[in-house]
């Protein structure tokens, strides 16, 4: 019996490995994501949890949908990747028909962005975004010669995004330009020829300026015309936030607390923190910062791991992006390594955005912290994300060691 302990000690290894493949790193941060999740939000949800008099249903809710993330996660990993080439054939019709019943159905206090499904709400960008980022890749795989992709799948690329884009602005402005910026890197990445690129980069910086200046300048009288536009309804919102950000009282003692409660107490958590912060649950701003178990979710985290626990939160997402870059480059087909390399850059630029609000480096923009903020349907999708993502990684691994000739489409 003694003799036979070691083998099946190793066997539950082996087995226990097998269950979990794909890169050990990015499943080490989808873990790290979710504990900091689960601690950080059942902190910050405090003041549900005492208006519903129910002191656990928040955390058990939100440790329910991370339970199911992971089991998302898991399910898609064990996919091939090749299969996800299908997606460019279903997911742009799917994300068309939710995109376009959400601007009819969705509407919510002036917003489109939530369809609701026998109880279980759906924002259609969140699956919008991941349907560009595969579309996107393999434009870039199938349009492509020795030195780069070709100049018709920039055409192809840039008009495929500007439609959805399009669609997308009505409900979330900061998603859209989000989308737009991380096809742009993936282009960059694709290596699109420089001249149509660096057209693209000066339209886009000109196009830029003039609507920070329209936003900042436009009278409240024509703004409130403006809105009354199809599609237009949220302009008063993005012309406030803009100014919000750039104008502030020359004293600091002449600044309203209650204006914009969100930036504010989101300063306030940033501004008392230390080095290894309050503790986990000792946050005093989330009784006041409103959203803080979603949008400034960030700030909550500073105030109570400090700035020890924000720059490890910042690691795992770095770590993120460079594993990515490391398993794409062991990929031996281009569609993979693009798919990779864009899903990286989404979640990545979507954390970037969300922790830039919190410090103040940017306007509000309502995106909420990849893995770690409050809400089913975006844990559910980025967690499908993180699966493609080690699927590719299981495929590249396989293909390194084994050396087995794959299909085409890899």
């Amino acid at each position: 019996m003694s003799c036979l302990s070691p083998m099946l000690i190793n066997n539950k290894n082996i087995n226990l490995g097998n269950l979990f493949e794909g890169d050990k790193a990015i499943w080490m941060v989808l873990f790290f994501l979710s504990i900091i999740s689960i601690l950080e939000v059942y902190s910050a949800s405090s003041t549900m949890s005492f208006e519903k008099g129910k002191y656990w249903d928040p955390v058990l809710m939100h440790s329910l949908y991370i339970a199911i993330g992971i089991l998302v996660a898991w399910v898609v990993h064990r996919i091939p990747c090749r299969y996800f080439g299908l997606i460019v054939v279903v997911g742009p019709i799917l994300s068309l028909l939710l995109l376009i019943m959400v601007y009819f159905y969705g509407k919510i206090n002036d917003t489109h962005r939530f369809l609701n499904f026998f109880g279980f709400s759906i924002q259609p960008s969140e699956i919008a975004k991941g349907t560009i980022v595969v579309v996107v890749a393999w434009l870039l795989s199938v349009m492509r010669t020795e030195n780069g992709a070709t100049s018709r799948a920039f055409k192809w690329i840039l008009g495929f995004t500007v439609v959805f884009c399009a669609l997308i602005v009505t409900e979330n402005l900061s998603t859209a330009l989000m989308i737009f910026l991380v096809v742009l890197m993936m282009m960059f990445v694709g290596k699109v020829p420089w001249q149509q690129l660096g057209a693209l980069i000066g339209i886009l910086a000109v196009s830029g300026a003039l609507g920070f200046a329209t936003l900042k300048y436009t009278s409240e009288e024509t703004l409130d015309k403006i809105k009354d536009y199809p599609g237009m309804e949220r302009v008063v919102t993005w012309a406030h936030r803009m100014r919000n950000h750039t104008e502030f009282p020359a004293d600091p003692a002449d600044f309203d607390l209650t204006t914009n409660p969100q930036i504010v107490q989101s300063h306030i958590a940033i501004a008392t923190c230390n080095i290894i912060g309050r503790g986990p649950g000792n946050s005093t701003v989330r009784d006041f910062l409103p959203q803080a178990y979603s949008d400034f979710i960030f700030a909550i985290i500073i105030e109570e791991l400090g700035l020890a626990g924000a720059i490890f939160v910042v690691l795992l997402y770095i770590t993120l992006l460079y594993r990515s870059a490391r398993i794409a480059g062991r990929c031996e087909k281009n569609f993979p390594a693009y798919l990779i390399m864009g899903l990286a850059l989404l979640i990545v630029t979507q954390a970037l955005v969300n922790m830039s609000v919190a410090v103040g480096l940017i306007p509000v923009t309502g995106q909420p912290l990849p893995l770690v903020s409050r809400g089913g349907s975006s844990m559910m999708v980025n967690s499908a994300y993180i699966g493609m993502m080690l699927a590719v990684s299981r495929t590249a691994r396989q293909q390194t060691e084994d050396k087995v000739p794959q299909s085409p489409l890899l």
